[in-house]
């Protein structure tokens, strides 16, 4: 993949560092987990770059906290407004709150990963459930705004879908995606739910490209990096030693990027002007992922993860599991 995209910046860039030179304002931009993790960094780049920004979590007192945190230096305004991805009560509130306001960044950020065997009150495995349904429902039901602002602008709306490397731990399983008739192994449906990830960014794509001489929206999926963020709540400290994650003394092992450096390629994703009118693809480290290899480990992106057939009978299975 000699013609793969690239950025002018390294896999350890800081967001700030990706957006600078972008002037965002009037831009406004929802970023879903955005109270923590690289959430709360990719919306302070947007921010500081004069975006509007929408911290969409489940927790006030977090919300309250980052707002405020990132108020002291960004351009733009921000604020939060609740949405719990595990619930499509919920997803649809906040839908029709916003109402008709023209959306130009949907940045589907927040997730679980390796949580013990649960489900949301609509009957989904707690993974893919949250990570892939809910972000679906949301993404959906804002794409009329998402369209409204590409009109309006004449550029782009943009949504970033955060995908992982976990990815390659398990295709989709569309006979018993929610756990039901199969033994529960949590890194198994964290892999289902990220590969799902991919895939979403691949069908919305397909489906809202197509409106290119208003500006379009495009969709492309995200690998972060490894880091270290509320994310591992799940994932006792001998577990995170056994993975090679930390050593003995609880010290992160080399390669780890700081919460800021993870949420550059999401940040790129978003206003990068290599990505203008680009999507469906998958991006790591400020780049177009390389196919996945062995030798490559901990990088790269596994075929069915960007196969459009897999792509449309996922939109299909989401459809009507949300009844989007």
């Amino acid at each position: 993949m000699a013609d793969r995209i690239k950025s002018p910046f390294g896999a350890y860039t800081p967001a700030r560092d990706v957006v600078a030179g972008h002037d965002l304002t009037g831009k406004v931009a929802i970023v879903t987990g955005g109270a923590t993790g690289i959430g709360v960094e990719t919306a302070r780049a947007l921010a500081e770059a004069g975006a509007e920004v929408v911290i969409a979590v489940r927790k006030p007192d977090l919300a309250e906290a980052a707002v405020a945190d990132i108020a002291r230096t960004a351009k733009g305004k921000v604020s939060w407004s609740m949405l719990d991805l595990s619930s499509f009560k919920s997803i649809r509130a906040f839908a029709q709150r916003w109402g008709d306001r023209p959306l130009n960044l949907l940045i589907n950020n927040a997730g679980v990963m390796a949580c013990p065997l649960a489900y949301t009150e609509d009957g989904l495995e707690m993974q893919i459930g949250t990570n892939h349904f809910g972000h679906f429902l949301l993404s959906v039901l804002l794409a009329p705004n998402l369209v409204a602002a590409a009109k309006a602008s004449g550029k782009s709306s943009r949504v970033v879908s955060l995908s992982s490397i976990g990815h390659r731990r398990s295709p989709m399983n569309f006979d018993d995606p929610n756990f039901r008739n199969r033994p529960y192994d949590k890194w198994e449906s964290y892999g289902q739910a990220k590969t799902a990830n991919a895939l979403f960014a691949v069908g919305f794509n397909a489906r809202f490209k197509g409106l290119a001489e208003d500006g379009g929206v495009f969709a492309n999926a995200v690998m972060p990096g490894g880091i270290m963020t509320p994310l591992q709540r799940h994932l006792p400290i001998e577990e995170q030693r056994a993975l090679g994650w930390i050593d003995e003394n609880g010290k992160v092992r080399d390669g780890f990027k700081t919460p800021e450096q993870g949420a550059s390629t999401s940040v790129w994703a978003a206003v990068g002007d290599e990505l203008e009118g680009v999507g469906g693809l998958y991006l790591e480290d400020l780049a177009q992922a390389a196919p996945w290899t062995k030798e490559a480990g901990w990088s790269g992106v596994m075929p069915y993860a960007l196969d459009p057939e897999q792509a449309d009978r996922l939109w299909a299975l989401s459809v009507e599991t949300t009844g989007a």
